[in-house]
């Protein structure tokens, strides 16, 4: 079973994420913050981590920066968003993020991109 971390402060979009992706048998940790999900990632390995890229403490480009420093290994990176200019996007993806949604997103699209990295 793929294992993804999903990282939001917002808890209700978290508890959608979630519940979209346990629809397709996914295990599923949760983090509300960049510290929070560093610390997972530092305890536990993860297919996929869905990201978002305002919050307090680490924004998600802070994150990004840290993982690829601390690990050579890069676990793919899906930003979810609601920056949803052009700039925005490339930063992220320049970064390392796998993937940009922006928010509002589709619980189809999202299930499209995660399949797509779990199968790749």
């Amino acid at each position: 079973m793929n294992k993804i971390l999903v990282v939001d402060d917002e808890e209700i979009l978290r508890m959608l994420i979630c519940d979209t992706l346990e629809d397709f048998d996914f295990a599923i940790d949760e983090a509300e913050d960049g510290v929070e999900a560093l610390a997972k990632m530092n305890d536990n390995d993860y297919d996929l981590v869905i990201l978002d890229y305002m919050m307090p403490y680490l924004t998600g480009l802070e994150v990004i920066e840290q993982l690829s420093q601390q690990y050579k290994e890069k676990t793919p990176i899906v930003m979810l968003t609601a920056k949803a200019q052009e700039s925005d996007r490339q930063i992220a993806l320049d970064k390392g993020a796998k993937y940009f949604i922006s928010k509002p997103f589709s619980p189809i699209e999202l299930i499209a991109f995660v399949e797509e990295l779990m199968n790749a």
